[in-house]
């Protein structure tokens, strides 16, 4: 019987979504082999849009918490299921301990906080010039090297998710099926710096429906991006849906895979609509989108790269925002619009 092999995943999705390059590449390393997923619940639904990954095992486990007790509980579990490799995408210790703790043989991973003896083949990234994430993610594939492939050498992001998820998923959020659908996305976990203004999103919107009266606008994201959203369908109208926070995320990926474009700030719905090849434009302020750009067909990164960016803060420290603020709805709409025709 061939061993199976172990992701840990990380806890962002968009890293996730990052992480699917890996995933192809150990696939077709060895197609017989098992590839399982040990992931957080609010992670797990991308993992299961993956074709390679065989089981997405949900972790109990509390973002920041050690819960050693826990991890060894959990460990002890893991050891049942055989695994011949870990693959530790988190570079905290506390994720590391749980594959030692399984006794798995090869325990593969970045150098991370204290990690040696833990992690037994290490790879090392230059803080001062980081890997793009899907190479980052990528070279875990193989033995430690100092040179890394460049995304273009890479399998792109991709996720998947059949007609009949994604039929029953529109039913439950009322969307209709076969009608023009234009997603945005206008949260970001990380901070409220990557945000495009409400403002411009809404302005966005009005020349939207001006030009495809027919489309319907939905407003995705998390229950902290509903207030966010709460503001631009306040200034939109009844035309625009916000379904933050109403929606599963297993509902979201449905929506975004069945969107004919998809306009969102850097956050994992920006990816996931792109592994799911969506056209997307993202929007990028005070991240840098050459490090984590979209991969979809048909993708716009627009990005006014001030002076003062990529300054990779969650709130701007010059107070002025001025790296999303000055990045007008016109702009956007120049992309969109070409997408749409």
């Amino acid at each position: 019987m061939t061993a199976r092999r172990l992701i840990i995943s990380p806890n962002w999705i968009g890293d996730a979504v990052m992480a699917q390059p890996l995933v192809q590449l150990l696939h077709k390393e060895d197609p017989h082999s098992p590839i399982d997923v040990l992931a957080p619940s609010w992670v797990a639904p991308v993992w299961r849009a993956m074709r390679e990954i065989d089981t997405v095992i949900e972790t109990p486990l509390k973002h920041g918490k050690l819960q050693l007790g826990h991890r060894w509980k959990f460990a002890r579990q893991l050891r049942k299921r055989d695994y011949s490799a870990a693959y530790v995408l988190p570079n905290t210790l506390k994720f590391a301990l749980i594959p030692w703790l399984a006794g798995i043989t090869h325990r593969i991973g970045y150098k991370g906080e204290s990690r040696y003896g833990l992690i037994n083949r290490m790879h090392h990234d230059d803080r001062a010039a980081p890997r793009p994430m899907v190479s980052f993610y990528a070279a875990l594939a193989h033995k430690p090297a100092h040179h890394f492939a460049h995304p273009d050498q890479l399998p792109k992001p991709r996720l998947y998710i059949d007609d009949e998820r994604r039929k029953k998923a529109l039913d439950e959020t009322g969307v209709q099926f076969g009608k023009p659908l234009i997603a945005f996305a206008p949260g970001a976990e990380f901070g409220s710096a990557k945000r495009w203004p409400t403002t411009h999103f809404a302005q966005l919107a009005h020349i939207v429906r001006d030009a495809y009266p027919e489309a319907d606008i939905v407003l995705l994201g998390s229950a902290k991006d509903h207030d966010v959203c709460e503001e631009i369908a306040a200034q939109v109208g009844p035309k625009v849906k916000n379904m933050a926070g109403v929606t599963t995320l297993e509902q979201a990926l449905a929506v975004l895979a069945s969107s004919d474009a998809v306009v969102s700030n850097d956050s994992g719905l920006l990816h996931i609509a792109s592994a799911l090849n969506r056209p997307v434009i993202g929007l990028y302020g005070p991240t840098d989108p050459d490090h984590a750009p979209p991969f979809s067909d048909v993708a716009k990164t627009i990005s006014l790269r001030l002076s003062c960016s990529p300054c990779k803060k969650r709130i701007c420290p010059l107070k002025h925002q001025n790296c999303m603020r000055q990045m007008e709805a016109q702009m956007v709409w120049d992309s969109l619009r070409e997408m749409l025709a």
